[in-house]
């Protein structure tokens, strides 16, 4: 919720104009509250791994000439009923994570303000959110890469990390096909750069935006 009653107040407070994004910002969440902010960034997860791999998918599906060339596995060719049943099976973990956000939003508003999540106004500048975006990558990298090691250990492969190699041919919907646990513990890598270094909700959007296609692109093949 933006601390500003109107445009104007957020200008005089702000010493200048509202630009065009700032005003549309303003337009959209002055009177939301916080918390259904927070629950965008589930929805916004939700979305973009329904959609970005549907046109690899459509490819593989009716022009598999055209992509399997260039795939790691050219003579693997899924039907597309496997690829919908992946997704079917990760999305159970979206489709009720909306709900357990509202159910306990004090908690998750609780997160959002230990990691300094800011909602309101000013935007950030497109150099901000490249130099965050830049931190993000390297620390997610970094973690994720010592976490995968640990599930590739034999106890961890055994109990958790074997459900995510259930499909040993690669589909772009198999990015978040994985043990409850070990989503789980991929998140944690995620949110260690806005931590360390605390962005507004909308950067935030496009941080988790920007990371699930890059692993919806790897688990592509």
């Amino acid at each position: 919720m933006i601390e500003y009653e109107t445009v104007a107040e957020a200008e005089a407070s702000l010493g200048r104009a509202l630009t065009w994004a700032e005003t549309k910002w303003f337009e959209y969440s002055a009177a939301m509250p916080d918390y259904w902010l927070y629950c965008h960034t589930t929805i916004i997860v939700f979305v973009v791994y329904t959609l970005a791999p549907l046109p690899l998918l459509l490819l593989e599906t009716f022009a598999p000439a055209l992509v399997l060339p260039y795939k790691l596995q050219p003579k693997v060719l899924l039907p597309p009923t496997v690829s919908l049943r992946c997704f079917a099976e990760a999305a159970f973990f979206f489709i009720f994570a909306v709900p357990l956000q509202i159910i306990f939003h004090p908690a998750v508003a609780k997160v959002y303000q230990m990691m300094g999540t800011r909602m309101g106004l000013p935007l950030p500048s497109v150099n901000e959110i490249a130099a965050q975006l830049l931190v993000y990558s390297l620390v997610e990298d970094y973690l994720s890469y010592w976490i995968h090691r640990l599930l590739h250990t034999k106890w961890g492969y055994e109990k958790i990390h074997r459900v995510h190699h259930e499909f040993t041919a690669p589909t772009g919907f198999a990015m978040s096909y994985s043990h409850w646990a070990e989503n789980l513990a991929l998140s944690v890598p995620a949110l260690v750069g806005p931590s360390i270094v605390p962005c507004h909700i909308t950067t935030h959007w496009l941080w988790f935006t920007f990371r699930l296609i890059e692993g919806i692109n790897i688990h592509s093949g």
